[in-house]
């Protein structure tokens, strides 16, 4: 196992610092100067001169890159260009909230999209099948923004069942965070349970046709052992592969839904950070993002290591 996790180790390590430089130099071909913001408007060319030096932005690029980078290896991101507060604690105020909603989120594709796609290819070829395929490929068409917009009137304004945005706590009011992070939730969940779907629909497709499959009917198992006992434990390592993967997808997705509810996650963070040509936080924001989605995807490959006896005898 050890060797396993050091060869995937090995292979996000230089992946990590590509995303470095890919990061640090989208933001230098960026359009427009944050500093011309910040001096003010007479943009005094000496107040100029010396926020460059202050933010050591007259050193070349190399060494600029070099300097970011060893800052962040030790935790420091740099500071906010607009609120002179230190970036890893915007990131640290804001990451919490988005966890959650990302949390909640997948409650809902799992609990939706795995039933269903077992369903689906337990009665392929039915009523069941075709249902299930039209309502995953509706979760895949049916843009965010509009049916959150359309949860936002019924259940809020015509039904009055849940608040319409922001967001609660969960150390303040636990019941009022989750009530308030229910819709937004289901919208960012939707499209995701229809990729489950999807993809548990096609392992289990897989599986139901094989020898263990058939011989355990043979014994005379019931149809409900042999299908969520042997089927689906076969099948389950892609689709907790999938999920791992889809959790790290959340967390950089929930830009919009985070607009349109109004919640003070990351997406709103990064999107205020853009308009305001705040770099260092862009910058911070996607590098942590991105390092993040990379540990997802080595828990996901421990878990397919775990899940896979056949990797645990190489």
């Amino acid at each position: 196992m050890l060797s396993f996790f050091l060869r995937r180790l090995v292979i996000a390590i230089p992946t990590i610092i590509l995303i470095s430089v890919f990061v640090f130099g989208l933001q230098k071909i960026l359009p427009g100067d944050p500093l011309l913001v910040l001096a003010g408007e007479e943009r005094d060319p000496a107040v100029l001169e010396f926020l460059r030096e202050k933010y050591r932005l007259n050193d070349p690029i190399p060494v600029q890159y070099m300097t970011w980078a060893g800052n962040a290896l030790g935790g420091d991101l740099g500071t906010s260009f607009r609120t002179n507060q230190p970036v890893t604690e915007l990131i640290g105020q804001k990451l919490p909230v988005t966890i959650q909603l990302a949390l909640m989120s997948l409650i809902f594709a799992v609990f939706i999209g795995i039933p269903a796609g077992i369903m689906s290819a337990y009665r392929k070829g039915t009523v069941t099948d075709y249902i299930a395929n039209i309502v995953a490929l509706s979760g895949l068409s049916i843009p965010n923004f509009w049916l959150g917009i359309m949860l936002i009137l019924l259940v809020s304004v015509k039904w009055q069942l849940l608040p319409a945005s922001g967001y609660v706590p969960l150390s303040e009011d636990f019941w009022l965070s989750i009530k308030t992070m229910l819709m937004p939730a289901f919208v960012l969940g939707t499209a995701l349970a229809a990729t489950l779907m999807r993809h548990t629909r096609s392992a289990m497709l897989g599986v139901l046709t094989s020898d263990y499959v058939r011989t355990a009917r043979a014994k005379g198992l019931s149809e409900r052992k042999v299908v969520l006992k042997h089927a689906f434990r076969n099948a389950l390592t892609p689709i907790v592969t999938l999920t791992a993967l889809l959790f790290g997808e959340l967390i950089a997705g929930a830009v919009l839904t985070e607009q349109i509810f109004t919640i003070p996650g990351f997406g709103k963070l990064v999107v205020d950070a853009v308009f305001n040509r705040d770099y260092a936080v862009v910058q911070g924001i996607v590098l942590v993002t991105a390092v993040g989605f990379i540990v997802m995807n080595l828990l996901a490959d421990m878990a397919y290591f775990l899940l896979n006896p056949r990797l645990r005898s190489n």
